[in-house]
Order: C-alpha cells, then sequence, then structure tokens
C-alpha cells in the first residue's frame, strides 16, 4: 500500500469508531469528501488510485472517465471491493474492477464516448484505508466528440458542481505541468464555490513531461498565480509503466528519485510528491476530527449524566439473591402505593400535561358527567301533567274531590325519586373503570418484573370488583332512604300554600333572573358553508341568558348572540373525514337558530369536552333532547287529553311542589354521592392498597418467582451498565486523542483574484506559466499582478546568463489545454548562442 499518512490516522479514527460502537452509536465523523477535478487526460484517475494503494481504474486517451465514480473506502479487515450494482458480489481482484467499471459505463453511455450524470458506486474494503468518500469526475472538454451532446461542456461542469458544492468536500484541483494554469478550468470552477480557497488544493502532474529547460518552480513555490492552501507536485505513472505493470510503490519510489534528481524541485522535494499530497489530506482530515470532538464531547457526557442514576441502581445488582429481591418488592409496593395516591389526590411533580387522568377524571365524573345524567332523565312536561291528573283521578276514585290530594304528590315523586338509581349506578361504573385504569398505569413501572405486574393488577383489580357491589348497594340504599320518608316539613319546600300562588312560568324566570357567565372557551362552528370560508373557530361565552361568540379571547368583536329561549341540545354522529366531535344546539318552535340555518353544529376536538360543554348548557337551562319511544295511540291519547279548569289548578300546584321537592333530592343526592364513593371505593382502594396489597403478595405464591425480570429488564440492566462504562471511555479515549494530535492553522489568505470568480469578473492572467518556465533561471520577466522572483544561483539551464542571450520564444503550436497529450510535444526549434 501507498498511503502511508493515510496508515497513520487510521488508528485514531478507529479509536473513536471503537468508541461509539460500544455505545452502539454511529461515529458520525462526516470525513470530507475528496473531489478530483481537472480536464482531461490530466491525471486525475491516477492521483486518486494513490489513495487507495490499488490499481483499478479505467486508462487511456481521451475521455475515459464518462461517469462520476463515486469510491467509498471502508475500514476492514480484509481487502475486497463491491459495486452497488452488483450488491453482494465481492471483487478480490481489481483487474476485475477495471473491468467492471468500464463495462457499467457502456451500459448507460453506449461504447462511442458518451457520457452520463448516473454515478457508479463503488465500496473498497481495506485494513489500510480510512472511512473517506473520494470521487472521480468526467475530465473538463470542450469539443464534443463520438455521441457527445453539443452542450458537453455544460453538462459536465453541472455535473461537478452537484459535487464539489458541499461545504464537506475538498477539491484537487488537477492540472498538468504542460498546460496554461491561468487558463485552469478546475481552479475557476473550484474557485466558483470556494472563493477563500479553504478547500482547494492545487496539483500539478505530469511535471516529467516537460519540455527540456523549463520548469514549475515558482508555481509549485506558490508565487506565480498563488493559491490559498499552495500547490503539489506529483509525478504519476506513464501509459508505458501501467502496461508494464508497475505497481505504485515503485512508483512512488521513482517519483520521489525525480524530485530529488531535479535541479529545479531538490530544494522542496519534502514539499513535493504523492505522499505529501496525502500527509496535506490527512492534517485536513485531523483538523476536522478535532473540530468534531467539542460536540462529541457535549454529547457523550450529557447521556453519562442521563444513565449515572439508572447505572448506580444496577451496580453490584445480583439478581439471584433473595435478600434483593425481598427489598426490592418492598420498593416496589411502596413506589406503586405513593403513585397511585399522587394520581387520585393530585401532584406537582410528573404531571400529564396532554390528557385528564386520575382524580381530576374522577372530579369531571362527579361535577360535570354526574349531574348531566341526573338532567337526562327529566321527565317530558305533557307526560308529566298527564301522569299527575291521572293520579288525581285515581285517587277522588268514584268522587269528585274538593282539595288536591296530597297522596298524588307522594306518588309522583317515588316514581321521580326511583328514575335516579339508573344515573347514580351509571356513575359508580364510571369512577371504576377510572379506579382500573390508574392502577394500570401505576404499574407501568412494574413492567420489569411481569409476574408481580400481573399479580399486582390481579389483585388491586378484585378488590375493586369487590368493592363495586358494596359501593352500589350503598347507592341505591341512599335512594331507598329517600324514598321511605317524604319530608314535606323541609326548610327549602316550598308547601301547598306557595305552590298555588306560583306558575311555572313565574319559576322559570326566576331561575334565570341573574345573567352570570356559566363557561367560556373555544369552539368551532361547524355547519358554515364552504362559500362563507367553511367551519371557524370562535371564542363562546355561555350565561344564564345567552350563548355568544367572538373573533377572539380578547371578546372585543361579538360575532353573535344566541338567546337561550327554546333551545335544546342533541347530540350529532360524527362524520367519516372528521376528526372532531359535534353536537348541535336547535329551536324546539322549529325557527332558525343562526341566520338561515336550523341547527348550530359545534365541534370539540374530545369528547369529554362535549360532555364538558353539554353539563354547562344544562346549567344554564338548556336540555338535552328526549327520544322518547311512545306507541302511536299513547300519543294519540296525549294530544287529545284535557283537563277541565279545577283539575288543571290541582295539576299545576302537584307540579310545582314535585318540581320543589325534587330540587331538594337532586341536591342531597349530587351531594351525598361523590362522598359515599370516595368513602366506599376510592379510600378504601387507597387504605388496601397501603396496608393488604404486600399481605396479599406474599400470600399469593412463590416471592422469587415474582420478582423475576423479564428478559427486556435484564438486557436493559446490561445495556446500561456496558453503555455508562463505554461512555466513560470514550471520553477517555477522545480526551486522549485532545492532547496527541494538533491542529494545523489554515495559511494566510492570499490575492487569488487572477482566478476567474464568481460572475466571470477576473483580472488579465499573467504571461504564460509555459514561457516563464522556458526562461533561463537567471532572467525571468515579472508577470503582472505577481511578486518579481528573486534571483537565485543554481545550476544552468540550456542557456546561460549572459546580458546578450536572447530571451526564450512563446511557445507557436501548442496543443490546446482542453486536450493535452501524455507524450510532451516536439520543441521548438531554438537558436543556441555562439
Amino acid at each position: 500500500m501507498g498511503n502511508r499518512g493515510m496508515e497513520d490516522l487510521i488508528p485514531l479514527v478507529n479509536k473513536l469508531q471503537d468508541a461509539f460502537s460500544f455505545i452502539g452509536q454511529a461515529c458520525n465523523l462526516d470525513l470530507p469528501q475528496i473531489a478530483v477535478v481537472g480536464g482531461q487526460s490530466a491525471g486525475k484517475s491516477s492521483v486518486l488510485e494513490n489513495f487507495v494503494g490499488r490499481d483499478f481504474l479505467p486508462r487511456g486517451s481521451g475521455i475515459v472517465t464518462r461517469r462520476p465514480l463515486v469510491l467509498q473506502l471502508i475500514s476492514a479487515t480484509a481487502e475486497w471491493a463491491e459495486f452497488l450494482h452488483c450488491k453482494g458480489k465481492k471483487f478480490t481482484d481489481f483487474d476485475e474492477v477495471r473491468t467492471e467499471i468500464e463495462a457499467e459505463t457502456d451500459r448507460v453511455t453506449g461504447a462511442n464516448r458518451g457520457i452520463s450524470p448516473v454515478p457508479i458506486n463503488l465500496r473498497v474494503y481495506s485494513p489500510h484505508v480510512l472511512n473517506l468518500t473520494l470521487i472521480d469526475l468526467p475530465g473538463i472538454t470542450k469539443v464534443p466528440v463520438g455521441d457527445q451532446p453539443a452542450d458537453i461542456e455544460q453538462q459536465i461542469r453541472e455535473m461537478i458542481m452537484q459535487f464539489i458544492t458541499r461545504e464537506s468536500c475538498l477539491i484537487l484541483a488537477v492540472t498538468p505541468a504542460n498546460s496554461d494554469l491561468a487558463n485552469s478550468d478546475a481552479l475557476k470552477l473550484a474557485k466558483d464555490v470556494d472563493p477563500q480557497g479553504l478547500r482547494t488544493i492545487g496539483v500539478i502532474t505530469k511535471l516529467d513531461l516537460m519540455d527540456e529547460g523549463t520548469d514549475a518552480r515558482e508555481i509549485l513555490e506558490n508565487k506565480l498565480l498563488p493559491l490559498r492552501r499552495g500547490y503539489i507536485g506529483v509525478v504519476n505513472r506513464s501509459q508505458k509503466d501501467i502496461d508494464g505493470k508497475k505497481d505504485i510503490k515503485a512508483a512512488l519510489e521513482a517519483e520521489r528519485k525525480f524530485f530529488l534528481s531535479h535541479s529545479s524541485y531538490r530544494h522542496m522535494a519534502e514539499k513535493m510528491g504523492t505522499p505529501r499530497l496525502q500527509r496535506v489530506l490527512n492534517e485536513q482530515l485531523t483538523n476536522h476530527i478535532r473540530d468534531t470532538l467539542p460536540a462529541f464531547r457535549s454529547k457523550l457526557q450529557s447521556q453519562l449524566l442521563d444513565l449515572d442514576k439508572e447505572a448506580e441502581e444496577y451496580r453490584g445488582y445480583r439478581p439471584d439473591d433473595p435478600s434483593r429481591k425481598t427489598k426490592q418488592l418492598l420498593q416496589m409496593v411502596q413506589q406503586f402505593s405513593v403513585d397511585f395516591e399522587k394520581r387520585i389526590e393530585g401532584s406537582g411533580d410528573q404531571v400529564d400535561t396532554v390528557e385528564l387522568s386520575g382524580g381530576a377524571k374522577i372530579n369531571r365524573i362527579f361535577h360535570e358527567r354526574f349531574p348531566f345524567e341526573l338532567v337526562k332523565m327529566e321527565c317530558d312536561e305533557k307526560e308529566m301533567r298527564r301522569e299527575i291528573s291521572y293520579a288525581i283521578k285515581n285517587i277522588h276514585g268514584i268522587r269528585t274531590g274538593l282539595f288536591t290530594p296530597d297522596m298524588a304528590f307522594e306518588a309522583i315523586v317515588k316514581k321521580q325519586v326511583i328514575k335516579l338509581k339508573g344515573p347514580c349506578v351509571k356513575c359508580v361504573d364510571m369512577v371504576i373503570q377510572e379506579l382500573i385504569n390508574t392502577v394500570r398505569q401505576c404499574s407501568d413501572k412494574l413492567d420489569c418484573f411481569p409476574m408481580l405486574r400481573e399479580e399486582t393488577e390481579r389483585i388491586v383489580t378484585t378488590h375493586i370488583r369487590d368493592r363495586e357491589g358494596r359501593a352500589k348497594d350503598q347507592v341505591l340504599l341512599l335512594i331507598d332512604i329517600q324514598l321511605s320518608y317524604i319530608n314535606t316539613n323541609h326548610e327549602d319546600f316550598i308547601g301547598f300554600a306557595n305552590a298555588q300562588q306560583r306558575s311555572s312560568q313565574t319559576n322559570k324566570s326566576q331561575s334565570s333572573a341573574v345573567n352570570q357567565v356559566i363557561r367560556k372557551g373555544w369552539l368551532t362552528i361547524n355547519n358554515i358553508s364552504i362559500m362563507k370560508g367553511g367551519a371557524k373557530e370562535y371564542w363562546f361565552v355561555l350565561t344564564a341568558e345567552s350563548f355568544s361568540w367572538f373573533k377572539d379571547d380578547e371578546e372585543k368583536e361579538k360575532k353573535y348572540m344566541l338567546p337561550l329561549d327554546n333551545l335544546k341540545v342533541r347530540d350529532v354522529e360524527k362524520s367519516f373525514m372528521s376528526s372532531k366531535h359535534i353536537f348541535c344546539i336547535f329551536n324546539t318552535e322549529s325557527r332558525n337558530v343562526y341566520k338561515d340555518n336550523r341547527t348550530l353544529e359545534l365541534a370539540c376536538d374530545a369528547q369529554d369536552d362535549v360532555e364538558s360543554w353539554k353539563s354547562s348548557l344544562l346549567r344554564a337551562g338548556v336540555y338535552p333532547e328526549k327520544v322518547m319511544a311512545v306507541e302511536s295511540e299513547t300519543t294519540t291519547a296525549t294530544e287529545n287529553f284535557s283537563m277541565d279548569p279545577q283539575l288543571e289548578r290541582k295539576v299545576e300546584t302537584i307540579r310545582n311542589l314535585v318540581d320543589s321537592y325534587m330540587a331538594i333530592v337532586n341536591k342531597c343526592i349530587r351531594d351525598l354521592m361523590p362522598k359515599a364513593i370516595m368513602h366506599l371505593m376510592i379510600n378504601n382502594v387507597k387504605d388496601f392498597i397501603n396496608a393488604e396489597l404486600l399481605a396479599q403478595l406474599y400470600s399469593a405464591g412463590d416471592q422469587n418467582a415474582l420478582m423475576d425480570e423479564s428478559q427486556e429488564q435484564a438486557r436493559r440492566r446490561d445495556e446500561v451498565l456496558r453503555t455508562h462504562q463505554a461512555l466513560k471511555e470514550a471520553l477517555a479515549i477522545i480526551g486522549d486523542i485532545s492532547t496527541s494530535t494538533i491542529t494545523v492553522p489554515m495559511p494566510p489568505p492570499v490575492d487569488n483574484s487572477w482566478v476567474g470568480g464568481p460572475g466571470g469578473a477576473r483580472r488579465s492572467p499573467p504571461s504564460s506559466p509555459t514561457a516563464s518556465r522556458r526562461m533561463s533561471s537567471g532572467q525571468r520577466p515579472a508577470p503582472r499582478g505577481a511578486p518579481p522572483p528573486p534571483n537565485r544561483p543554481g545550476p544552468l539551464g540550456p542557456f546561460n546568463n549572459s546580458a546578450d542571450s536572447p530571451q526564450a520564444p512563446s511557445r507557436p503550436n501548442r496543443a490546446p489545454p482542453s486536450i493535452p497529450s501524455r507524450r510532451p510535444p516536439p520543441s521548438p526549434t531554438r537558436q543556441v548562442p555562439p
């Protein structure tokens, strides 16, 4: 292998990659890509091969590289190559790699020198390379040949730009020594994307093919046509060497002898050649690695802090130790008890900000859902009056009663009280379901011990179900207590005298006399036509008399105010395409509610919000629609039912008495239900978990089996301990790398305005560097824009440095720079001074 400098960098990168592989993460060093840019036959492929140390790229005259070759070097223990289009096939013979590149190129571009931007992806695995990406790009050409398109120059430029515009791409601008550097297309492209010259390195090839008596000394010294990172000269193998199977190692040795023996280059031989180019690139890679270390260090330290506490718990952990299992069982049960109590009673830590749960949801059941269920069961007004009238008539029997019978009042009241059993039992069911959900949420922390979690959930859930029967019995007992005695001496009961003077209309107006705000919040009006903008969200304000909405929550711009008279609420089926939950408000007298709409459809994000708004509307007197399945005969009888004035007064009196007494009962039940459920269910379950759960677990079976950890937990414990140790080692390795490597400072800026920049502005190029190289070392004209070269002693060229020595003429018939020949052009006739 010829890339000795890269081999020196491999251990450094391997240390980092090993550190990250221990953690199970990718070492995202994002090492720079290296793109080789230049004209045709400039020696790009030869420069590229030197990085791999293998001879595997196609060679020939004219345009040989006709598709971009993206070469990924991957560090491995063995050496082979693999193409993306031949996945799974390993190439161990690199001659076969060259053949496959040629065949794949012809498959897409044809055999008549066509080009294509579709890259060939080749991976080379070797123990002698770094994880780098090298890119061999087609040579820049101006004249199409064969099947090449007329705009081939533009196509190749765009192809090259796709790669070199990336900030992580180092640009090797390759120019042959026997062409005009001032007109180098490679340097101009590099200047377009890298105007500061931070990632451009000039590479001068074919130094051994220059005319006799000429050299590139001033260019390589960065005095003529300077670049910020300067130039490096290399001597590649000739076609004869390649045909003769001269290996890269021998070629590197020949290159070194050339620089040491050449009179113009021997003083800078250590700064020339392929090894020097490799060292410069390695310095750039090392700088990049050092630049990424602070971010890596911060990331690792953050991960280490996150794992410190958990790793400390696992350190010294012995899964089969009985004393540890006993201790951990106590800790788990205690933690479960604490978590359950926090979820029920509320806590400032570990607050769920996504949805209501535990105690908050039970609170909503007590104060919103349960009152809503109570109001929903209220009967129809006409049905109530009909029942009262029948009760009065049946109590009087054959006689015509002169007074309003109190037995009718008791019969109707008891019938209404019995209806309360349904909502009360439903309330218990909802609380039980929420308790079971809370138990499951709290048992999530027991996941590492599957049997313990399963047994804990079973024991607590069984206890909840056992208490369910007692709680429902007690709740029904509360209803039976209300039925057992109708207390007409209650201080809030209006009595017969007041009932006769009071009408339901008066009662209604008095109940809504105070226009208090009941609720505010965002709702979406769902039934606005698309022509008017579709569904929109507004800020709604519900009071005891009206339902208003505003443009926003500042309540400055009121959109509409809806009186609550004759309004009711009903559910609307959720549409297939809608993610929102909908309910609607309508007028019982079939009038338009909002502009031309008979209903006002309102939408919420969650069903709980819908129930909450419906409960608030109930408080304002907007009741839900009651769906009644009534037989046609009954309906007809109800519609045809009529009363004489005396009976109507009695019905009105009983009706007012029932309303008054049921208000007392409802108030009592709404107060006692939460208290009964708290005492019989919630507090009892908390006490059971605190006092009985551990004993139940001990009596359930083998405690050691309960504390058998899951396979996932065992893997988690091993992973945490391994990762914690690996993070500490990785931080130590990064510290070693920081102290064992040095950053090579960026060279100072130079005046590179001689290269055409973005926008096309460029200075007039100096005189041809070839002409300068043809000058004797003693008489070199100073080109414009460059410092005058100093006189230096040294061996004379073909000309002496006498004053009458003629100026060297410029070469008249030089080959075009875009298609340089690999053979040295014939030297023009020179006149040798006498």
